[in-house]
Parts: structure tokens; C-alpha cells; sequence
């Protein structure tokens, strides 16, 4: 698979890597031996980016890729976790050097090494990005040898511009799918000029954009795509991309159309759109299974898309989605 830098920390990735949300929690329960499972046959495809964080499954998803880790010492595989969500508010308050110790080492532990690759600040409130001290904060973690690099992972446009900013912010993770195309105006030229590499999350729109659901699907009740649709957890932009379910479902059955006019399957479609924008260094998709996950993979390999294609995904951007969410994040 294409290997493609990440930014300022200088490392090859795979241009698809695995989000492991799904291994921890809110999607359903996933056994350990199937999520091991997701985690093989993800490498064997060719992933060698694995994205986590402290708060999925309080820790179960960091636990499962260290005892992959430990098991596949020569893997070559960078993992980026993230931190902050475990306070009682993201926010400046909590922000501090004294936490930022703690949350590291806790993942550090989790994941059965002495440096992290990369930590992410995990969409934290907007008053982190303007002070200096967090980032002098995480620049000692760095000088102390806890973390190798550092970068963010944001909510809005607006906050990955003013991450971009930051001089030894190392790679900027942001919500990019067709249904969510903002970050293509703002974020990803930004991000090229500066150095920073991009992480595109939620690229098939929590599903959506596989084809498979219908106006009558129905999700497990431990599921955020069932208890987080209004945003009642968390920013409901990271729930089917924050269009509605029913508007998301139509939608999405007219890109499936696309899809396999071009003679591809929706999820791949929708997989090898975000990999192919410029500026983009690796994309997260998750998968509950070994099967989701060496199809996910497949998307790499996919030739560039044709116009008519893309010319389709636009429109129907703007006609359906534009409205709904280009002005809010």
C-alpha cells in the first residue's frame, strides 16, 4: 500500500489505516478475539497506522493494540492515541502539564511502551488552541521522551487553522467524507503549505456511505448511532457526519449510485475519495470484522477516480448535505 508521510513527525504511513473506536466501544460490543482479529488482518493488508485514544472502552481499545504490539514486535506499525477526554470538560482548565502526565502514562501502560508515537489533544474546547502553555506543556512531554510527536484532532475548521498554526503541531485529524467537504477549501491547503499532515476521520460517515442502511435500520442501544444522534454525548458532527438519519440515508443511496457506475462498491468508493484529495496523509475508517477491514485496505489500491464521479459527489454535496452542515463546523 502507498506509504505517505505524516507531516512533522516524519513517519511513513499507510494512506488507509485503522480507527479502533470500534474496538473499545459505542459501536456495539466487539469480542477480544474478533477485535485481535480486525487488528491482523488490517496489517496484513497493508495498514501500518493504527488511531485509538484513552477513552475508548476506558482504555480497551489502547489494551488490545499493545497485546498486538507485544505480539508483532517488527510490525512497523505507528499508533496515535489521544488524551484529554478523560477530564470532566475538555477544556483549558483541565489542560494541564499535571494531566497530561498522567493520561500519557496511563496510555503508555495501556499500550506497553515507553514513548508514544503521536498523542492527540482529542477535540478539545477552543479556548486550548490559543494558549501557549499547552502547547509548551506537550513540547516538554516531547524534550522528556513520553511522546515522540504531538497534533490535535478538531471539531471544527476553524480550530484546525489555528492548530496549523502551532510550530511543532505534528499532524491535524478532522472529520472529511462526501458528505462533510469544508475541510477540502480551508484545512487541507493549510496543512500541505505548513508541513502538517492531515488524518481524515469518519470517512464513511459512520456508515452511511457503505449503502447498507435504510430509513428502517436500527442500532444496538450501546451504540452512538443510536444514543447520539442529536449530539446528546458528544458533538453530534461525528455521528453519520451530522446530517440527519433519514436525509443521510437518501443521500446516500444516490453516491451508491455513483459508486457503482464507476464500477465500485459505495464503501470503497467513498474510502478511495477522501485517500485521493491532496493534502490528505492517511484515512481511519474502523471495522468490526477482518472482513470490513481487508476491504477497507482494498481502497488504497483504487486508480484515480473519474471525473464524472467526482463530478457527481459535488453536486450532490451541494444539492442534500451543503445546507445542513458546511456552515457549522
Amino acid at each position: 500500500m502507498e506509504q505517505r508521510t505524516l507531516g512533522r513527525t516524519g513517519r511513513d504511513v499507510s494512506i488507509i489505516g485503522l480507527g479502533t473506536w470500534q474496538l473499545g466501544a459505542d459501536w456495539g460490543d466487539v469480542a477480544e478475539a474478533d477485535a485481535l482479529a480486525v487488528l491482523d488482518a488490517a496489517h496484513e493488508a497493508g495498514v501500518t497506522f493504527f488511531d485509538t485514544a484513552d477513552v475508548y472502552g476506558d482504555g480497551r481499545s489502547e489494551q488490545l493494540i499493545g497485546r498486538w504490539l507485544r505480539a508483532h514486535a517488527d510490525a512497523g506499525v505507528t499508533v496515535a492515541t489521544k488524551m484529554i477526554r478523560r477530564a470532566e470538560a475538555p477544556d483549558l482548565a483541565h489542560a494541564t502539564l499535571e494531566n497530561f502526565r498522567a493520561w500519557t502514562d496511563r496510555s503508555r501502560r495501556n499500550l506497553g511502551v515507553d514513548t508514544l508515537d503521536l498523542v492527540q489533544l482529542h477535540c478539545p474546547t477552543s479556548d486550548v488552541y490559543d494558549a501557549d502553555r499547552v502547547f509548551d506543556d506537550l513540547d516538554t512531554l516531547v524534550a522528556e521522551g513520553v511522546i515522540a510527536n504531538y497534533g490535535v484532532s478538531v471539531e471544527t475548521v476553524a480550530e484546525a487553522r489555528r492548530a496549523i498554526e502551532r510550530p511543532a503541531v505534528a499532524s491535524v485529524q478532522i472529520i472529511l467524507n462526501a458528505f462533510r467537504r469544508k475541510p477540502l477549501d480551508e484545512v487541507l491547503p493549510a496543512a500541505a503549505e505548513a508541513g502538517v499532515g492531515i488524518i481524515a476521520r469518519v470517512p464513511l460517515a459512520s456508515g452511511l456511505l457503505s449503502g447498507r442502511y435504510s430509513r428502517d435500520t436500527t442500532f444496538a442501544e450501546n451504540d452512538h448511532r443510536t444514543y447520539n444522534r442529536r449530539g446528546e454525548a458528544f458533538d453530534v458532527g461525528e455521528t453519520f457526519s451530522g446530517v440527519d438519519f433519514e436525509t443521510g440515508v437518501d443521500a446516500a443511496q444516490r453516491f451508491a449510485q455513483l459508486a457503482r457506475a464507476a464500477g465500485l462498491e459505495p464503501a470503497t468508493a467513498a474510502l478511495a475519495w477522501v485517500a485521493q484529495q491532496p493534502g490528505v496523509t492517511t484515512v481511519i475508517p474502523g471495522a468490526r470484522n477482518p472482513e470490513q477491514a481487508r476491504a477497507n485496505a482494498a481502497a488504497g489500491a483504487v486508480h484515480p477516480l473519474p471525473q464524472d464521479f467526482l463530478d457527481g459527489v459535488r453536486d450532490l454535496y451541494d444539492e442534500s448535505i451543503r445546507p445542513l452542515v458546511h456552515h457549522r463546523w
